[in-house]
């Protein structure tokens, strides 16, 4: 039985060196910059960029690949944000990728939807929920407003609505520190 016991943890303990050594060999390389300037795009993985997320425009922004216009959902704002952030002249925005607008989310006409399921392939971040054959439903706190479910939805029952604002109780510390 202590052999057995010995064993296996002997057996775990050289899993779990292998495990760390692969981690640290295998990890890919996080470049702080792409980091730096993936926070400061929207992430509404909308592809107007060019690219087919946040992450990847990032990635062509860092090594010179992509300029830092190409973002409309971005606006003027965040071209201002990525040349203050990698010392550059800021540029006007790219218009031909599309125009910027105010924050926007999809809605579904429920009685119009066929339960086709496009619309959930088509969502860059699982914002649609539903089923095949089953009306469908967007979650409004997830949806980037993308537009990219619009497109493939063969009745026409999607839509973008500006989004709310929400009105939010304020953080205490910041309550207390207004009050001084």
């Amino acid at each position: 039985m202590t052999a057995a016991v010995l064993s296996l943890g002997l057996l775990a303990l050289v899993i779990a060196a292998g495990l760390a050594w692969a981690g640290r060999r295998f990890k890919p390389d996080d470049d702080p910059i792409v980091e730096q300037i993936d926070q400061l795009l929207p992430q509404t993985q909308c592809a107007q960029c060019g690219y087919p997320g946040c992450r990847p425009y990032a990635q062509a922004i860092a090594s010179g690949e992509a300029e830092i216009n190409q973002c409309p959902p971005g606006g003027q704002s965040t071209v201002d944000a990525l040349a203050g952030l990698l010392n550059v002249d800021p540029i006007p925005l790219d218009t031909d990728r599309g125009e910027p607008g105010s924050p926007s989310v999809a809605i579904i006409d429920e009685d119009r939807c066929i339960g086709c399921t496009l619309c959930i392939q088509a969502c860059p971040v699982d914002a649609i929920l539903g089923a095949s054959r089953y009306m469908h439903t967007v979650i409004s706190d997830e949806c980037t407003g993308c537009e990219l479910c619009i497109a493939p939805c063969p009745v026409d029952c999607i839509s973008l609505v500006e989004r709310p604002v929400r009105w939010t109780w304020p953080r205490p510390i910041q309550q207390a520190m207004t009050d001084r």
